[in-house]
């Protein structure tokens, strides 16, 4: 039988990137990390790891082998934790990966309440507007907004997402209000910062428009400001500018045009058996936070 510490080896190398990493977070030398890994790549009868001088990847065998490894890792947690009644105890470090405003508006302000109930886990939250490689880069878990289509991971849906059209009323008054999608055309218009098409549903079905306006950036926060500030019009999540809407700085412009239905807030973890038990309490948790209408919606 293959050495589970050479498989938990195995999973640290990929998830730190290099066994020079992965060596000091396991307090081993490189060598004794090299040794394990070419025991295991020895025993299996097949090399898991392309080697270069600055980097390692995962060879097409290596990264199947890899998600099953995960999937038994992940039962044997699950399995301990059953059988010591430690169930709703959980420790060790939950690694999350969000989108940037989602996740400094909406998943910072409310992880006091999980932490205090878990104060034995230590959460990683990486922020980033890339979707990252859950299984390479060693996450838990990610937070999507999007339209799921992968079918090689498990999704589950924890809020509705609704994208409407914006402007502040100080633009309007300057610019005047636009009643068509054809008068957009005369306005100034913020494209998103990944420069993604808008996406809309209306009467007649769904639209597709790429603006071209006159701010280009790759933050999705300055887009957020640049409209707030009258800049323009722009297609904005109600979790981003839910209170602007309430307060009035912002107002929806053709309401009868809103973003796809089928987006939506989604936990994304790698397809496995067992899930573990501080995956599984995090999605719980964060399902109950914010709901069929979230609380940005009310």
């Amino acid at each position: 039988m293959t050495n589970l510490g050479d498989l938990e080896v195995f999973v640290r190398v990929i998830a730190a990137g290099s066994m020079s990493t992965a060596a000091r977070d396991l307090g081993l030398s490189p060598a004794v990390v090299s040794k394990r890994i070419k025991r295991l790549e020895d025993k299996l009868g097949t090399r898991l790891l392309q080697r270069t001088t600055r980097q390692i990847s995962l060879t097409e065998a290596g990264q199947g082998f890899h998600e099953r490894v995960l999937t038994v890792l992940a039962g044997l947690e699950e399995a301990e934790a059953f059988a010591s009644g430690r169930s709703s105890e959980v420790n060790g470090v939950l690694k999350i990966s969000a989108p940037t405003s989602f996740g400094r508006m909406h998943i910072a302000p409310n992880l006091k309440p999980f932490m205090d109930r878990h104060p034995d886990l230590t959460l990683n939250l990486i922020l980033s507007d890339e979707f990252t490689d859950i299984v390479g880069g060693g996450f838990d878990l990610a937070i999507r907004i999007a339209e799921l289509n992968d079918s090689s991971l498990v999704a589950r849906r924890l809020a509705p997402v609704r994208r409407v059209l914006c402007a502040s009323p100080e633009y309007l008054a300057q610019h005047g209000t636009p009643e068509t999608l054809e008068d957009l055309k005369r306005h100034r218009c913020l494209p998103a910062h990944n420069m993604d098409s808008w996406r809309l549903e209306g009467p007649n079905g769904p639209v597709v428009l790429r603006p071209e306006g006159m701010l280009i950036t790759n933050s999705s926060d300055v887009i957020r400001e640049a409209v707030i500030a009258g800049l323009g019009i722009a297609l904005r999540s109600t979790w981003d500018i839910g209170t602007e809407l309430k307060s009035g700085r912002l107002v929806q412009v053709l309401p009868q045009y809103e973003s796809s239905r089928n987006v939506a807030l989604s936990a994304v973890y790698p397809s496995r058996q067992f899930l573990p038990a501080k995956v599984r309490l995090f999605i719980d948790y964060l399902a109950e936070l914010y709901g069929p209408v979230p609380y940005w919606e009310r």
